[in-house]
């Protein structure tokens, strides 16, 4: 039996102010870094015991790792970061107040653009001054895998590779893994290891700062489920 944990980052300056992030590098809020520091604490106290952390490249979901690990004293662990497991992006809608978005698009549209699986939001250019393809973070990567925009579908199939590659592995060895992500990537991995429909998943909602636990077999079939 193996544990695999999933935090959402703790609040963000950007999600205090309504602004849609994705990509867009943020610092977590004051209240943020609290809600870091008690799921740490929840962590603690519930006996959960680490092995493997993973994170994204973005320093929202980074802090909230170390400030979890810490609190909860196993900021010492192996920890890789991966672009795979950033926030979907949110394309030209990047850094829009999401209720003057809705007064400008529509609350119809704009809701679709949030939540819907496969629909994509307007796509941000390369030549965008926000563009990630201008970011030292991702000069390694093939240009065309950089996104000028994604839905919950392109989100999953980034992230899959990671799983795959990484998560699985650890967890069918049978050690318990920490995945410190964003709202959307910890979604799109939700579908995958539940089995929630693409009908679903548009209900699906996952709270800043709240530790997920799942209890999965060597067969990575779950067990149990627990919101610490």
């Amino acid at each position: 039996m193996s544990k695999l944990v999933f935090i959402r980052h703790g609040q963000s300056e950007w999600n205090l102010k309504n602004l849609f992030t994705g990509w867009t590098d943020v610092n977590l809020s004051e209240n943020g870094v609290a809600e870091a520091k008690e799921a740490g604490r929840k962590l603690k106290e519930a006996g959960i015991e680490l092995d493997q952390a993973y994170t994204s490249v973005l320093k929202r979901a980074i802090m909230t790792l170390h400030y979890a690990l810490e609190e909860s004293d196993q900021l010492w662990i192996p920890e890789m970061k991966s672009w795979r497991l950033n926030e979907r992006h949110y394309g030209a809608l990047q850094g829009q107040n999401k209720a003057e978005a809705a007064e400008k698009f529509g609350e119809e549209k704009v809701h679709i653009w949030r939540r819907s699986y496969d629909v994509l939001p307007p796509l941000l250019s390369e030549d965008d001054p926000r563009s990630a393809a201008k970011d030292r973070r991702y000069a390694d990567l093939d240009p065309h895998v950089i996104p000028g925009g994604e839905n919950l579908k392109v989100t999953l199939e980034r992230v899959m590779p990671f799983w795959e590659d990484h998560i699985a592995p650890d967890l069918i060895e049978g050690k318990n893994v920490i995945v410190a992500a964003h709202g959307n990537s910890l979604r799109a991995l939700t579908k995958y290891i539940e089995g929630i429909s693409d009908e679903d998943i548009i209900n699906l909602e996952i709270p800043t700062g709240q530790p997920i636990v799942y209890d999965m077999d060597k067969n990575l079939n779950i067990v149990d489920k627990k919101e610490l």
